[in-house]
């Protein structure tokens, strides 16, 4: 117990107002009295670092490990005292951060994050006109920047959240809380939860992170104002003292109370967080405790988790990844793939479900097809084809003869086609339906199925012989005989020896489908593409592309290949149907692209709106990323260039001559006369006798988004200006410097209007072509850069010569 003695002042008491004053600041200390950070001062991401402390020792603002031994860390805020160190607030852009990287409070740009190599990752943009002086990490765990006065924040993390709320904090208007990617991966997931201009506070799926557009909501706080159509001054608020979620207006008037815990009390901890499934949930936890004890799950929204699995969207993969569906478990959604798929990334169980089989098979081949059933299982959007009123067997029957059908879904009397991937998906659907994937038949199935011909051919043979006995005729008879059999089970082989993924034409039929190959769309470094049909399906277009390059001794290496891109199957990559391998004929079909190339959409006579071109970047980006990373053998390009990306019906972007590099004969020494790759668009790697990997495609990618943006040709272009470069990467990188972006775009309206997209793409493109291969960064992060899910810090110069502009 304190005590206080009081002594006269000049000979009288102190005044009572005054005793009282000292009596309250004595019992009752002021709860949030910040540690001040000091300009220079750093901390570094290491186990032995020390982080930044609150006051009151609760939170801790610094790295975190994300595994023990790992080197890669967080830059986060946590709370200290309890055992699982759990995260409150946490910096998306930088993750994860490289061992040895250090963070450092400075006066232009307040937090600075840099990489072991001085390469900035992240800072917390102050404005121009402000100065930091000192930060601090206050007691309720807002870790703010000031300025000379104090009292003016210039940056707080409670007004930049990541996925959680902590007591006092407030969402206001388009403010938002979004999830991270799984419980263990701190990228952007697919759930945010925010207010909106209507007043009300809704939870959101947006697939893509870069549109505007959000999927789906699948709860709304309804607490709109009809008679305001602005309600700016609406918000949520986490009360600190009853720790209820509210949502209230601009003069603290309740509107609605969204979660109230049963258990309050100081003597706990809380937090609000929207968790990687979706749901926003309060949380507490004891902070006198004995043991290890848990977080205690108060309560959620939506308070029925169902709400989350049927959510449904014209855009987006739903609640769960794309050919995955969502079933409820113990009040959580979760989600899970099919039988015949798998995880496409095993540590994100929310993601996207691949097929372990070939997804296309032959039309009419109907031995190489079979369905597989699932029932309670369904996936309600985007189908191309209903078939009302049907049966079953009519349902199965017209998938498994339609080439382009994937999936049907039967239900009642109707029935509806799919292809994949197939999106929205939930379980145990109501009314009941049933699901046929269709798929190619297992190898050693159609192996069993040759092997059963082979014999059939022997056992005819041997009972002719015996039949007939040994004279001349008969042995002639039986050597025919023999050679039909031997020539009949080589030819059975051949059409299989691609397995059931693709089709293997004959010449004669190609000759036929492309009207004796008179219709050329184009040449390439891999050879002539001729327009033609497919030579069973007149209404298919597809596009025939002869090899000229090709070693013709190494018909089983052209074949793996070949079956390897067969096997290929994303929306930002065109597909490949089939093949030809005769003799000195090698050709490749693939689908036909109705909008030709990005080179001439590019480049023609009208120039693509700024929304189209960003959709196609993010495309080429997305399906380079799938070649990279989620295909099962790793496929380098090697040609990324605008004439090598086609535009489908809906000007979406597909990466064309894909893994044909492995099927040129090529020596293996490395020199100019034998690079891959296209002037302008080729990295440095290609000139030294350095190791070919991914990053090549970085590099080409860089140039093409700059070419996207810009809407100029990489190489040395006639049409550049009076005091332009000719070299557009290296004009670019001129504007970029001195802050004339719009005439990088030309000032075109709509680009500068969005000039803060603007400015990231390019400077994606720039850390892109560094020639550097190590400062590039993956095709997966760029992406996500692209995409803005994490920030993207200014590049260095990409350029190892000596830069000089030039001025007009």
């Amino acid at each position: 117990m304190a005590s206080f003695h009081f002594t006269s002042v000049h000979g009288s008491w102190l005044h009572p107002l005054l005793v009282f004053s000292i009596v309250l600041v004595a019992v009752f200390p002021i709860c949030s009295v910040a540690q001040n950070i000091s300009i220079n001062d750093s901390v570094t991401a290491a186990e032995t670092s020390r982080p930044w402390r609150s006051p009151n020792g609760d939170f801790a603002f610094g790295f975190q490990q994300l595994q023990s031994n790992s080197d890669h860390f967080v830059l986060s805020i946590w709370l200290d005292k309890i055992p699982d160190k759990t995260l409150v607030w946490y910096e998306r852009s930088s993750y994860p951060v490289p061992r040895g990287s250090m963070l450092q409070l400075e006066a232009r740009d307040g937090l600075v994050l840099r990489n072991p190599q001085g390469s900035p990752l992240y800072n917390t943009s102050i404005l121009a006109d402000d100065e930091v002086t000192q930060g601090s990490i206050q007691d309720t765990g807002n870790l703010i920047l000031t300025g000379p006065n104090s009292s003016n924040i210039l940056w707080d993390s409670f007004t930049h959240p990541a996925d959680t709320l902590l007591p006092t904090q407030t969402i206001d208007i388009d403010q938002m809380l979004i999830s991270r990617k799984t419980e263990a991966d701190f990228s952007q997931g697919r759930f945010y939860a925010r207010m909106i201009n209507s007043g009300n506070f809704v939870l959101s799926t947006k697939t893509a992170p870069l549109s505007e557009i959000f999927d789906a909501e699948y709860y709304s706080s309804t607490t709109s104002d009809n008679n305001n159509s602005s309600n700016s001054g609406f918000r949520v608020e986490f009360k600190e003292t009853s720790f209820s979620i509210s949502v209230v207006t601009n003069d603290s008037r309740s509107l609605k109370t969204l979660i109230d815990p049963a258990i309050k009390g100081a003597q706990n901890y809380y937090r609000a967080t929207l968790d990687f499934d979706g749901v926003f949930r309060l949380y507490y936890h004891p902070k006198t405790f004995e043991g290890n004890p848990q977080w205690t799950r108060v309560q959620g929204l939506p308070t029925d988790a169902n709400s989350i699995c049927r959510i449904t969207g014209k855009m987006g993969s739903g609640a769960c990844g794309y050919n995955s569906f969502c079933i409820v478990q113990n009040g959580r959604p979760v989600c899970q793939c099919p039988q015949g798929f798998s995880l496409a990334d095993p540590n994100n169980t929310q993601g996207d479900c691949k097929s372990d089989f070939v997804q296309n098979c032959v039309q009419g081949e109907d031995e190489e097809c079979e369905l597989e059933v699932i029932n309670d299982v369904n996936w309600p959007e985007h189908d191309y084809e209903r078939l009302d009123p049907t049966t079953e067997q009519q349902c199965r029957d017209a998938c498994l003869n339609d080439y382009f059908c994937t999936a049907a879904v039967f239900g009642g009397v109707s029935c509806w086609k799919k292809n994949f991937p197939l999106s929205n998906g939930r379980g145990n659907d109501s009314p009941p339906t049933r699901v046929f994937l269709k798929r190619g038949k297992p190898a050693n199935q159609q192996n069993v199925h040759q092997e059963k011909s082979k014999r059939d051919q022997k056992v005819l043979i041997v009972v002719i012989s015996l039949i007939l006995g040994s004279s001349v005729l008969v042995n002639l008879f039986f050597t025919g005989a023999a050679f039909f059999g031997f020539f009949s089970a080589r030819n059975i082989t051949r059409d299989t020896t691609a397995g059931s993924n693709i089709r293997c034409f004959t010449y004669k039929e190609l000759v036929q489908a492309t009207g004796g190959f008179k219709d050329e769309l184009g040449r390439g470094s891999f050879g002539i593409v001729y327009n033609g049909v497919m030579p069973d399906d007149s209404r298919t277009l597809v596009a025939v592309k002869k090899l000229d390059r090709v070693a013709q001794d190494s018909e089983k290496e052209f074949r793996t290949e070949v079956n390897v891109i067969g096997q290929i199957h994303h929306k930002n990559v065109v597909r490949l149907l089939g093949f030809c391998d005769e003799g000195p004929n090698r050709l490749l079909v693939y689908e036909r692209m109705t909008n030709g190339t990005l080179a001439s959409f590019l480049h023609g006579d009208q120039k693509p709106s700024w929304s189209q071109r960003t959709q196609i970047a993010l495309g080429v980006a997305r399906g380079l990323a799938y070649l990279h990373e989620e295909c099962i053998t790793q496929i380098i390009h090697c040609d990324i260039k605008p004439q090598n990306i086609l535009l489908d019906d809906n000007y979406t972007a597909r990466i064309s001559d894909f893994g044909l590099a492995k099927l040129l004969m090529l020596n293996q020494s490395r020199t100019t006369t034998n690079i891959r790759g296209t002037k302008g668009y080729v990295s440095p790697e290609w000139f030294r006798n350095t190791q070919i990997t991914t990053k090549v495609d970085v590099y080409s990618f860089g140039v093409v988004l700059l070419e996207i943006i810009s809407c100029r040709k990489a190489v040395v272009d006639v049409e550049f200006e009076s005091g332009e470069n000719p070299i557009m990467t290296e004009w670019a990188w001129e504007c970029y410097l001195e802050g004339r972006l719009d005439s990088l775009v030309k000032n075109e309206e709509e680009a500068c209007s969005d000039a803060k997209m603007l400015e990231r793409f390019v400077k994606v493109g720039f850390w892109c072509i560094q020639e550097d291969a190590t400062l590039r960064p993956t095709i997966r992060k760029a992406c996500q850069m692209l995409e803005g899910t994490i920030d993207v810090a200014p590049p260095p110069c990409p350029f190892s010569y000596t830069f000089i502009s030039v001025q007009n």
